[in-house]
């Protein structure tokens, strides 16, 4: 019996590897999805969806955040709730002013359990799709004329002409073929847990973000779930949790029972799963992601958010640069590495900027007496709020934010 063939594999079912694969169903072009996993299951993530991804889910289909919606699985967001280390909040809408129509939100935070099992069965909505899950590969071997895999258990073997890997930070393929490693200033360590009963959300649905002085540069979340539940996590980079010989798991443990800023609003709530962690490779510093007959996709090519941490949206937007990118190789007959690297060059164009600005925004909130500043100066100046709430939308103006000159402009009222 000959081995499966399919011209493009993509390993990994996540936002990253479903979008790779319905950009190329749209055009016809039918691949090879797998995962090691059954769905439904959980990844440790912060689970917000920003404005990018869905902006992405309603490109591949207008239904899509209908779809998801409809399942009372995800809880719109309006906003953001920073709140500065002396603990003075700004709250900064998506929108200024709110629309009086609620139907469609900027953003969303729906439980990765849900939210990929979402995903899964939008792939399953088209045919030129073949998806196989519960296939844990450990043996890619280079051919001539593609790859070949085979599944730990020796039950599965499939070929290729070219690899979509997408399987997430703990990427194996991506450490030991592309050379991706860690580099502590430019990766981060999260912890994360579900909570019920956590009390002080803005009633427009706002996410928390907290930089707490203990933990900067790095913050603490609270994000609302539907039915009371919340998302709730610390992070910082991993070079300064090294240095300060932090226990992620024990300072949040910490925060919740008590923290003198915010400790009050988890007084009668109560954890519905215990504390877990996850790493995060951040793209503060973009490595080629792409080689002979291969690229790289979302956290496995370190295409997080240095600042927000997102990396759904991005891992999103790899997937359809990839797939766009496949087609044309795949046109051209030409998968080699100087042809794929057009896709580093896109990843670049498209993310590398935005994850500059935010690296940028990142390393100037390491000084309290920075954050508590700019925290003093934009509380109470509601035309610095509403021009604020543009950045979701506007690069150019969050590039101008993370200037020193923009803030010495404004206190002067120049920039509105």
């Amino acid at each position: 019996m000959s081995t499966p063939h399919s011209d493009v594999l993509i390993v990994g079912c996540g936002p990253a590897g479903a979008s790779a694969a319905w950009r190329l169903a749209k055009e016809g072009h039918h691949c090879t999805i797998i995962d090691k996993s059954t769905f439904p299951r959980d990844k440790v993530c912060g689970d917000a969806l920003s404005g990018k991804a869905i902006t992405l889910l309603r490109r591949f289909d207008p239904q899509a955040v209908e779809r998801l919606i409809s399942t009372d699985s995800a809880e719109p967001i309006w906003g953001i709730r920073f709140v500065a280390p002396n603990g003075k909040p700004i709250e900064v809408p998506f929108q200024d002013p709110l629309p009086e129509d609620r139907t469609q939100a900027h953003g969303y935070v729906s439980r990765r359990i849900d939210f990929d099992s979402f995903m899964v069965d939008e792939v399953r909505r088209h045919e030129e799709i073949d998806l196989q899950l519960g296939v844990h590969v450990t043996n890619i071997e280079r051919e001539d004329d593609g790859w070949r895999l085979k599944s730990k258990d020796g039950t599965w073997e499939h070929t290729c002409r070219l690899l979509l890997i997408a399987d997430g930070a703990q990427s194996a393929f991506a450490r030991k073929v592309a050379g991706l490693h860690k580099r502590p200033e430019h990766h981060a360590g999260a912890v994360r847990a579900y909570m019920e009963g956590v009390t002080g959300f803005h009633p427009d649905g706002y996410i928390e973000l907290h930089f707490l002085k203990e933990y900067l540069p790095g913050y603490f979340w609270a994000f609302p779930l539907p039915n009371g539940q919340s998302n709730i996590g610390l992070g910082m980079r991993t070079d300064k949790l090294k240095e300060r010989g932090i226990s992620l798991r024990d300072e949040m443990q910490s925060i919740i029972e008590g923290h003198p800023l915010i400790g009050e609003r988890f007084a009668g709530a109560k954890l519905t799963e215990k504390i877990v962690g996850y790493p995060l490779p951040l793209g503060s510093k973009l490595r080629r992601a792409s080689g002979e007959g291969y690229m790289i996709l979302g956290d496995a090519g370190h295409m997080i958010d240095p600042l927000t941490g997102e990396g759904i949206g991005n891992g999103m937007y790899a997937g359809i640069i990839a797939a766009e990118q496949a087609i044309e190789s795949l046109r051209q007959n030409d998968l080699s590495a100087d042809t794929l690297s057009a896709y580093d060059v896109r990843i670049a164009r498209v993310l590398g900027r935005e994850m500059d600005i935010s690296y940028r925004i990142q390393t100037s909130l390491k000084w309290p007496f920075i954050i508590n500043g700019l925290a003093n100066f934009i509380y109470g100046r509601p035309k610095l709020t509403k021009l604020l709430s543009r950045m979701y939308t506007d690069l150019e103006l969050r590039a101008q934010v993370a200037k020193p000159s923009f803030w010495v402009q404004a206190a002067m009222g120049k920039n509105f």
